[in-house]
């Protein structure tokens, strides 16, 4: 099972960017789509964003297109998680996880990391 973690979560002001990353623990990472997915106190996490083996393909929830982008580099086993425009109902624990698909990322496979908080306030 794919073993993932977190980083980059911080305060930030509204208006301001942050840039997630999300490690892998296995070279099979480049076999999975990769999500980022949030979750708010009193709230089920919900996916954000996703993208396919190679990048070929992404997709967002509707409350961060045009402020979010998902990319990934497989050679470092690695994604990250591009956040501008940060609005404060943005602040939530981040979390990244896999599937097979990026239309089975709503049921991912890989152990959930300790995720990382981001927090926006002024």
């Amino acid at each position: 099972q794919v073993q993932l973690a977190e980083s980059g979560g911080g305060l930030v002001q509204p208006g301001g960017s942050l840039r997630l990353s999300c490690a892998a623990s296995e070279t099979i990472f480049s076999s999975y789509a990769l999500g980022w997915y949030r979750q708010a106190p009193g709230k089920q996490r919900e996916l954000v964003a996703g993208i396919s083996r190679y990048g070929i393909t992404t997709n967002y929830a509707d409350s961060v297109k045009g402020r979010f982008t998902i990319s990934r580099d497989n050679a470092k086993k690695t994604g990250y998680l591009e956040m501008n425009s940060l609005k404060p109902e943005d602040t939530s624990v981040y979390y990244c996880n896999v599937a097979f698909r990026v239309s089975d990322l709503s049921t991912p496979t890989g152990s959930w990391g300790q995720g990382t908080q981001v927090t926006v306030s002024s």
